[in-house]
C-alpha cells in the first residue's frame, strides 16, 4: 500500500533525517507533540493494546473512545485512520505524524532516553496525545507471555460485538525459566532487553511477573485455553472490562 506525505510517494526505508530534512512540517508536529504534558489514561473507554497486538475499531464505537500504548523504547507505535473498513481499501496511506529516532529523543549523562513512551488516540475525534497507563487491561501476564515468547501479530478486539478476546494462544515451555528467575534484577535488565538504559522503572518487575506466568503455564492449552477458545471480555456499564467466559 503506497505511502504518501503531501501528496509524494515515500520509502520508509530511507533515513529518518532525511524525511525531517524534506518535510520540515513532520518535526513541527513532532515538537508539539512531545511538549504535551503526558495525560493519565483511566480504564473507563480504553482498549489498551501490548506489544505485537492491533485492534481495529470506529467512532460509532459504544465500548471504546480510547485506544492507547505504552513502553515504545525501540518499537514503534502506528495509528491508522480511515473512514470506511480499512482492510478491504487500496487507498493510500498519508504519514500526517512522524516521531521517532531523534525527534522523541532526550540525552541524559551521555545516555538516549525516548521523550514519549506511550501514546493514545481518540477514536472518535482522532486527537492523538501522549499518555500513560497504570491499567493494562484483562490478562496482562498471559498477552505479555504471548510477546515474549515470540508469537506474531495478532486482533485482539472485535469491533462489530464490542468484545475483547485473548487467545486462544499455545507455546511451549519458555527456555531456562527457573534460571532467569533467580537472576538478579541488572542481569534481567542487561540480557532481556533490547535497550536496557532507556526501559522505564517497571519492566524489571514486569518482566519478573510474566516469567513466573510463563513458568506456571508451560502448556497453556492445557492450564489456560483447554476448549480451544477465547477468553471473551466486553465493557460494563461503567466501562470496565469483565470477563464474559
Amino acid at each position: 500500500m503506497p505511502l504518501l506525505i503531501n501528496g509524494d510517494r515515500i520509502d520508509l526505508a530511507q533515513p529518518p533525517g532525511e524525511l525531517i530534512r524534506n518535510y520540515p512540517h513532520l518535526e513541527e508536529k513532532a515538537r508539539v507533540l512531545r511538549g504535551q504534558p503526558a495525560q493519565t489514561v483511566g480504564p473507563k473507554g480504553l482498549l489498551y493494546i501490548q506489544q505485537r497486538e492491533f485492534a481495529v475499531t470506529t467512532p460509532k464505537d459504544g465500548s471504546v473512545s480510547i485506544l492507547g500504548s505504552d513502553d515504545a523504547t525501540t518499537c514503534h507505535l502506528v495509528v491508522l485512520r480511515h473512514t470506511g473498513t480499512f482492510d478491504l481499501q487500496q487507498d493510500d496511506v498519508h504519514l500526517v505524524t512522524f516521531c521517532v529516532t531523534e525527534l522523541n529523543d532526550r540525552k541524559e549523562k551521555d545516555n538516549h532516553f525516548p521523550i514519549i513512551y506511550g501514546i493514545a488516540v481518540n477514536v472518535k475525534t482522532a486527537e492523538i496525545f501522549h499518555a500513560t497507563f497504570p491499567d493494562k487491561g484483562p490478562d496482562e501476564d498471559l498477552r505479555s507471555a504471548r510477546m515474549l515468547t515470540g508469537s506474531p501479530m495478532t486482533n485482539i478486539y472485535d469491533a462489530k460485538r464490542e468484545q475483547l478476546h485473548i487467545g486462544p494462544y499455545f507455546w511451549m515451555p519458555f527456555p531456562h525459566v527457573d534460571f532467569w528467575l533467580e537472576q538478579d534484577d541488572k542481569q534481567i535488565l542487561q540480557n532481556l532487553s533490547t535497550s536496557p538504559l532507556a526501559e522505564p522503572p517497571h519492566f524489571v518487575s514486569h518482566l519478573r511477573s510474566t516469567l513466573l506466568f510463563l513458568k506456571e503455564h508451560p502448556f497453556p492449552n492445557d492450564s489456560l485455553f483447554p476448549n480451544r477458545k477465547p477468553r471473551l471480555y466486553k465493557k460494563t456499564e461503567e466501562g470496565l472490562w469483565e470477563r464474559l467466559f
